[in-house]
């Protein structure tokens, strides 16, 4: 991305819901683990990119999701004095688009909306008896059919929320043992498939993304780990056309697998 050199990091940006950033931020996301491998940056003529403009709230949200690990650069053409970067999405990609783009995120938002809306009901109805005094009982009565409506409404999203939070994988504790990480690969591959993220997982994706939260992790324990995941129906080992890391492919039942899905 054309950029100054000078720019320094900055902290970490906080994503409001609905903002164009945020908006323009989650396109080029999801539109980058539908389809795994690189893409360009910035879309130049008709040539597609993530991020439609080099400039304004484009070119902001393109900074961000570079600077914030969301994107990771592949490499970089040089063509006169136009640079052309490629990259690809990360793990970190697809907890952002789940985070802010799922039903779950939406209905917290939802749940915020109608807590705000219920608490200023009271003032509302104070001011509004002072004004029409007259017509008071007729107030009364829509009012409190109102609140009786937002307190099922609340009562329902509540509930909805509950269970998108008890709806994560569970396994046994003796595998749990075994397989640290198994949980935390369930959910992932839950997200991903959540967030729109287009085939199956590629193993050295899913081997990464438990890397982040156990970096002691090896390859041949996260071998031994799937394996025992396949042998027990929580995950399916797949095989692909293409192997672009093959160190790591795992033999299943006879056959090379380099995919995971649930």
């Amino acid at each position: 991305m054309d950029a100054p050199s000078d720019v320094g990091t900055p902290g970490p940006v906080e994503h409001l819901p609905g903002s164009p950033r945020t908006e323009v931020l989650l396109e080029a996301l999801k539109a980058a683990i539908a389809t795994p491998g690189e893409h360009r940056l910035f879309r130049s003529g008709k040539l597609a990119g993530l991020f439609p403009a080099k400039a304004g709230t484009s070119a902001e949200a393109a900074l961000i999701a570079v600077q914030e690990g969301l994107l990771e650069t592949v490499r970089a053409e040089t063509r006169g004095k136009i640079v052309t970067e490629w990259v690809r999405g990360t793990p970190k990609a697809v907890a952002f688009v789940h985070d802010h783009d799922s039903p779950k995120s939406v209905l917290r938002e939802l749940k915020d909306t109608l807590a705000t809306a219920r608490g200023g009901i009271p003032e509302w109805m104070a001011e509004a008896k002072a004004e029409v005094a007259l017509l008071s009982a007729r107030f009364e009565e829509r009012a409190a059919a109102m609140l009786t409506r937002l307190d099922d409404l609340a009562t329902r999203v509540e509930a909805a929320l509950r269970r998108a939070e008890t709806s994560s994988p569970v396994v046994g504790e003796p595998v749990g043992r075994l397989v640290p990480w198994a949980v935390d690969a369930l959910e992932y591959l839950d997200r991903r498939r959540a967030s729109g993220a287009g085939g199956d997982c590629a193993l050295p994706e899913l081997f990464h993304a438990m890397r982040v939260k156990l970096p002691e992790l090896t390859l041949p324990a996260f071998h031994d780990g799937l394996k025992r995941l396949h042998d027990l129906r929580a995950v399916r080992l797949l095989p692909t056309a293409e192997m672009s890391e093959p160190e790591y492919a795992i033999v299943v039942e006879g056959k090379l697998a380099y995919a995971a899905t649930r």
